[in-house]
């Protein structure tokens, strides 16, 4: 067995580690409103969430493509699978870190600030231009249409049943809620599923197993859906209870208007755009969003802005702890 497939088995390895940690970590994002809302009971929520995991992962080919080839440019050799696995390495361990802590930060931005960190410690070229356009650029637009439109989408529902009668509203969303939540599910996993299957392309790509790095195999699908679904159904209870209950009171109409907000953003900048966004940023930005139409005081900002500062450390906590790993095992890869 050559070095080369060693090494790109550990990586492969190593992305399913990230991809399982990506479904616990961000099975929040689905399911937070719909349980806190008592839409669904938690452990239905999880399964139907893993279920839109799987279905989501086959529709993310373009932000597969953009992570797997606009992102970092490396050379067909060794040490360019030793910056694959140490990129791979410092998300898991910031997605450990964050989940630890309860804070609901991005895995996507994770996995792409650890490649960048371990690649610019390699010396190896950062496509800045597709990081500025692909990444920054979304990073900051996702949770601003998320807080705008989620704002926006509520002041909607509130006029148009200004005259309903609320335990009949109450019930109806919390029907409408298995929906939105569906949809949510099945786009965060055309979008964090997607984000490992480009990171074992660029494996493959890297370590001489195949001559393109924009070609998707099969098998990289039903691995990196399965994976992802079997993670979100362990469930992740800290980052649920953040977003579900610590962040404002939700009840069914406001997680009805907060899911169809993100979920209809994750289609519009996955499918239609190959930008790899956050899912985390664009539910947690919505359910603010959705909770200022009560008054600003009902957010409890002070939770809002551990978030944001989760959000802010992500690319480069990643990145430092990736260039690190890098350093650690170079030698390897030598």
């Amino acid at each position: 067995m050559s070095a080369e497939l060693i090494a790109v088995l550990a990586v492969i390895v190593v992305a399913m580690v990230f991809d399982y940690t990506n479904g616990f970590h961000d099975a929040a994002n689905a399911i937070a409103t719909s349980v806190s809302t008592r839409a669904l009971t938690p452990r239905v929520a999880l399964l139907m969430a893993a279920i839109g995991n799987f279905i989501g992962t086959h529709f993310g080919a373009r932000v597969a493509t953009t992570v797997g080839s606009g992102l970092v440019t490396l050379p067909h050799q060794l040490d360019a699978l030793g910056v694959v696995l140490a990129g791979v390495l410092g998300a898991v361990c910031w997605n450990l870190i964050t989940w630890y802590f309860g804070l609901p930060s991005s895995s996507s931005h994770a996995l792409i600030g650890g490649l960048v960190g371990a690649a610019l410690v390699a010396g190896d070229q950062v496509k800045w231009h597709g990081i500025l356009n692909k990444v920054i650029l979304p990073m900051l637009l996702s949770p601003l249409a998320g807080l705008v439109f989620g704002f926006l989408a509520m002041l909607a529902l509130m006029w148009a049943f200004r005259r309903g009668r609320p335990g009949r509203l109450n019930r109806g969303f919390r029907w409408a809620q298995t929906v939105s939540a569906a949809a949510m599910s099945i786009g965060h996993g055309l979008q964090d599923a997607a984000k490992t299957i480009g990171v074992i392309v660029l494996a493959l790509y890297v370590g001489g197993f195949q001559d393109s790095v924009t070609h998707i195999p099969q098998w990289t699908y039903w691995t990196s859906a399965t994976v992802l679904a079997l993670g979100t159904y362990a469930g992740g209870w800290r980052i649920i209870r953040t977003l579900g209950r610590k962040i404002i009171d939700l009840g069914p109409p406001e997680g009805f208007a907060a899911e169809a907000v993100a979920s209809t953003l994750l289609f519009i900048f996955g499918i239609g755009l190959g930008a790899p966004i956050s899912t985390t940023h664009t539910i947690t930005s919505a359910i603010m969003g959705v909770g200022a139409t009560k008054k600003l005081s009902a957010v409890r900002w002070g939770v809002a802005g551990n978030i944001i500062g989760a959000w802010l450390l992500t690319f480069p906590g990643a990145g430092g702890i990736a260039a690190l790993i890098f350093l650690a095992i170079r030698p390897l890869f030598s």
